[in-house]
């Protein structure tokens, strides 16, 4: 099982050859669907109201900013996506929430509205599915993802992207509760292909990841009858035709990385200390930066960004993600390589972290560049985390005026030659200005 989930990392690297002989080449003017609707006549609550639970959902995922070009527009979230393709989607149980009947939910970003897809009884909630022992007062988050959004145009490689996008949504809902003061938890070890079948999917989606945004009871809960249609959120009509295309290495991704093994809980929680009115401002304006001026930075800028992106995630899987970075401008602190806050190796890198970037300047301008690294046999989980902490990184960095831009794309064997581990690479980042 290990070998067939490590031969997935493995086929899924880029190389300097990779890159010139296997150009993605898509269509822009006809890409995927990134909404999902439910039928009309499904009840919706609109998300536009002062409620401060409608609130709440709307700095997780809602439309922040519209784009528009020839032939085409599309719309901006508060979480950011690679490539603007948002191949994930957001369900929730809630039980005794002001402005909500108790009920299972689909958070429909397109019309800025949640859909009550099954009102719940008192004695019902989906908590037994889960196999959890406790029942929640409050929000159950499920984030799932429909591969075919990202495979469109990162082929192979989309499982990465659905998996660092999810770890962006968590981190999404990390910051919208500790704007409204609700507890926050990560689940991974819960029964996936079981949920997944509850909620009617076929192949085209599956669930990675559970937030409880509540508090816990002692209690049971009786399940019930929930029958919803299959829908395709993805697919695209071309010559009149709905086009999907089917990823058997990516749904064998999927399936070969559901068992967790050696799991560690993480029980601590995050302390932050943001001013709450001006963190929402910048939740709600993040963007990715193009381009940096190579203007430095101050150590305790830096050091400010770091003790937020270095706290605890309380989660029931906490898996080893190294940061390696390079410091590049930084005033007050040496150049070179550095690994967990250590000096490893001293030196001007940044014209080797741009190359090892694809060779962008994004990688060689910034202030730092970082790359996400595990050993870990946890491939979801630790996935997911590195998407957590880039998301960290990302508001903590724009909280103090610095822009960042996540980098989903890099010489993965390069990255570990430079860092001399041999370990998988997650995720590259830079922050700068």
């Amino acid at each position: 099982m290990q070998f067939i989930f490590n031969n997935y990392h493995q086929n899924t690297k880029h190389s300097y050859l990779s890159i010139r002989t296997n150009p993605n080449r898509v269509n822009w003017d006809n890409p995927p669907n990134r909404f999902k609707f439910y039928p009309q006549e499904y009840k919706r609550i609109n998300l536009s109201s002062q409620n401060e639970n409608y609130n709440f959902l709307y700095m997780i995922a809602g439309i922040s900013a519209k784009k528009t070009y020839p032939n085409m527009e599309y719309y901006l979230r508060v979480n950011p996506s690679a490539g603007a393709l948002y191949p994930n989607e957001i369900y929730f149980q809630v039980r005794n929430v002001d402005g909500f009947e108790d009920g299972i939910y689909h958070f429909e970003v397109g019309s800025s509205s949640v859909v009550l897809l099954k009102e719940l009884k008192k004695d019902e909630g989906i908590e037994d599915l889960l196999e959890i022992s406790y029942l929640v007062d409050g929000f159950i988050f499920f984030i799932s993802s429909i591969y075919f959004r990202s495979s469109w145009k990162y082929k192979n490689r989309a499982f990465r992207y659905c998996l660092l996008d999810a770890g962006h949504i968590i981190g999404s809902m990390e910051a919208s509760s500790y704007l409204y003061d609700k507890d926050f938890e990560v689940l991974y070890d819960f029964p996936k292909i079981k949920l997944n079948e509850f909620f009617g999917f076929d192949e085209k989606e599956f669930f990675t990841s559970i937030v409880i945004a509540g508090n816990k009871k002692e209690g049971k809960t009786n399940i019930f009858e929930f029958k919803i249609p299959t829908l395709d959120g993805a697919s695209y009509i071309e010559e009149n035709i709905s086009f999907f295309e089917k990823n058997e290495m990516v749904e064998n991704a999927y399936k070969d990385s559901l068992k967790i093994v050696d799991k560690k809980e993480q029980e601590n929680c995050a302390i932050f200390s943001f001013q709450k009115e001006r963190f929402k401002d910048i939740i709600f304006k993040r963007r990715s930066i193009r381009e940096f001026d190579k203007q430095f930075i101050s150590k305790l800028q830096f050091e400010s960004i770091m003790s937020v992106v270095n706290q605890a995630i309380k989660s029931d899987c906490d898996e080893q993600v190294d940061i390696f970075y390079t410091v590049n401008r930084v005033e007050g602190l040496v150049l070179g390589l550095y690994k967990n806050g250590n000096l490893i190796k001293s030196g001007d890198f940044s014209e080797k972290a741009g190359y090892l970037c694809l060779e962008q300047d994004l990688g060689k301008s910034s202030a730092v560049t970082f790359f996400l690294t595990t050993k870990s046999k946890n491939y979801q989980e630790s996935y997911q985390k590195a998407g957590i902490i880039g998301h960290r990184l990302y508001l903590a960095s724009n909280y103090l005026g610095i822009g960042c831009s996540g980098i989903g794309a890099y010489y993965d064997d390069e990255v570990c030659e430079f860092i001399e581990e041999s370990a998988m690479v997650l995720y590259a980042l830079a922050i700068g200005n």
